[in-house]
């Protein structure tokens, strides 16, 4: 063991990929000073009686050490495999450990060997974490001072964890979160397909693997390959969209249809409308019970999953001791995850082993401007800015000035009409208005907002927004986006703006065909610099099955299936937040 590797920043150990920190100097962190031990399936009794698997990894020497936990229903065995895999997001044993901590990755029931049945963030899942979290601060190794470590689903866990107040748990770190599940799998009312099919299928082949598969020789060969210095390094700018082509390539293995067909049948078929099914998976009234100090934050590119959370989960934390946020530009976060382990290391040291790391200096607020490449600061959110109005004119431009008033019509069309797909439509099926080039760069951060007035021939229809960045050369860069199902239009305007929980309508209310609604898109908070000579694009689609029509992520929604002629009229304005 004397040989094994030490991950970190410093000359010597191996390389973490991305960034690790929000652009501040620390001090006095822990630095590597001990060899690790692991035990490997180890089990956690559940107060049920069910039991949970985790390995432990742990300073190899006597002595009492706080701990990190990271739960998911993903592989536990291979979250050192250094593979760029949208699952290994548990966060670098080979920093941790040898830094004075444990590293405790458990997985969830019904999968990786434990016991139970997965239940997809549900009050059970909540619960297990609380028995999950006392459990390891019983543990003759551990000081009793537990945090949580990981993105994604790990960051998930972590919330379930808080909101339930294990007397043990002192802090969490939830980079990448979803604090209700119907929010990332139903984007106002339009089902995320592309991203919940593919995902459940895959956690039902991971779930289906024995631990002599995880552990076997092949895999250990592929840990040795995959971590190569010069391959590993390749691995810091892979993004999003080739996770998700993965996941849809693992669509065509079989696997036991259990619980994970039911599951897609619950989240897909049998509630498509908010109810008790998704309230009990909704973290966001419970965010209340919070009481100890999170550290949140994602990257600006993750528009379609956790980037909507991350300001709904910050609003929800009323009753935290302290809130820090930390926002990242392009491959900020990618995997196998390794980026931001020096600030947590900062955050933890401070709130688990008690030094003045400085993790608290300045603004609790810290992010990139993309565009300007360089870390902006606000007290809080959304930062001080001011909403320029610009109008989707009839000629297709973006302007303040609305000129004369009209209309542009697009055209969707549900499946079965028979249509030559290579005939073009007229009027086509998305629509884009541009501005002018700018005459100087424009700051944009915080809340975004499509106030569109249309009319649309059929009861029910999608309104997809685009926002994008247009270059001189005309190369176009997708920066965010909104969405809203038609007949799901009726929520509390207290509630729907970008940032603040959203409780959507539980009742459809069919359109008014042929008659102008006002409808209030919001499109997820983000931040940018409009450099001088771009142009500013916002594209309207009812339907984004078709892989023209712009998907940040490649993220992509199930149709509603109606045909529809929709009028936009040219009184719509986009709301850019304009920092002062």
């Amino acid at each position: 063991m004397a040989d094994a590797p030490i991950s970190g920043t410093e000359s010597g150990q191996r390389r973490l990929n991305g960034p690790q920190t929000t652009g501040r100097e620390y001090r006095n962190l822990s630095g590597p000073g001990h060899r690790v031990t692991t035990e490997m399936n180890v089990g956690v009794p559940m107060r049920d009686g069910a039991r949970l698997l985790a390995d432990v990894h742990r300073p190899d020497t006597d002595g009492r050490f706080p701990a990190l936990i990271a739960a998911s229903p993903y592989p536990r065995q291979i979250q050192d495999l250094g593979a760029p895999a949208g699952f290994i997001e548990a966060g670098a044993t080979d920093f941790w450990v040898p830094r004075g901590y444990g590293h405790v990755i458990a997985n969830l029931r019904g999968t990786g060997g434990s016991e139970g049945t997965f239940g997809f963030f549900d009050a059970q899942e909540r619960r297990d974490m609380y028995d999950l979290v006392e459990w390891v601060a019983a543990q003759p190794w551990c000081d009793g001072n537990v945090g949580m470590i990981g993105i994604s689903y790990f960051a998930m866990t972590q919330l379930e964890a808080a909101v339930e107040r294990p007397p043990h748990l002192k802090a969490i770190f939830p980079v990448a979160v979803t604090a209700d599940l119907y929010e990332a799998a139903s984007h106002h009312g339009l089902f995320s397909a592309s991203f919940v099919t593919p995902f459940l299928s895959m956690l039902g082949l991971t779930a289906a693997r024995d631990d002599a598969f995880w552990r076997s020789r092949p895999l250990g060969v592929a840990r040795w390959v995959l971590n190569t210095p010069a391959l590993h390094h390749k691995f810091a700018t892979m993004n999003g969209e080739a996770a998700v082509t993965m996941m849809r390539g693992l669509l065509k293995l079989p696997h036991d249809p259990h619980p994970w067909d039911e599951l897609w049948l619950d989240a897909a078929v049998r509630h498509p409308t908010r109810d008790q099914w998704w309230d009990e998976r909704n973290l966001l009234p419970l965010l209340e019970n919070v009481d100890i100090p999170v550290y949140l934050g994602c990257d600006w590119q993750n528009v379609p999953l956790h980037l909507p959370s991350t300001f709904a989960t910050l609003a929800g934390l009323t009753n935290s001791p302290a809130v820090r946020v930390g926002m990242l530009g392009e491959f900020g976060l990618t995997w196998p995850w390794e980026s931001l382990h020096v600030e947590a290391l900062a955050w933890y040291d401070h709130w688990l082993k008690g030094r003045d790391t400085g993790i608290l200096d300045g603004p609790p607020i810290r992010y990139v401007l993309p565009g300007a490449d360089e870390w902006r600061t606000a007290d809080s959110w959304p930062p001080s800015a001011h909403h320029r109005e610009l109008a989707l004119r009839a000629d297709a431009t973006l302007d303040r000035d609305e000129g004369a008033s009209g209309a542009r019509e697009f055209m969707v069309l549900g499946s079965g009409l028979g249509r030559a797909k290579s005939s073009p439509l007229d009027p086509p099926p998305t629509l884009t208005w541009t501005s002018a080039p700018l005459v100087e760069s424009l700051d944009v951060a915080g809340d975004i907002e499509l106030r569109l007035v249309a009319a649309a021939t059929a009861a029910d229809t999608a309104w997809m927004v685009t926002l994008s960045d247009v270059a001189p050369d005309g190369s176009t860069e997708l920066l965010t986006a909104g969405w809203l199902r038609a007949s799901l239009r009726e929520v509390d305007e207290g509630t729907s703006r970008p940032g603040a929980p959203t409780l959507p309508c539980r009742t459809a209310t069919a359109i008014p065909i042929g008659e102008d609604v006002e409808y209030r898109i919001p499109l997820v908070p983000n931040a940018r610099r409009f450099s001088e000579g771009h142009r500013i694009a916002l594209t309207i689609a009812g339907d984004d099955q078709d892989p023209a029509v712009p998907a940040i992520m490649n993220f992509r929604h199930a149709s509603v299936g109606t045909s529809s002629l929709n009028t936009v009229r040219s009184s719509s304005r986009l709301l850019l937040p304009v920092l002062q």
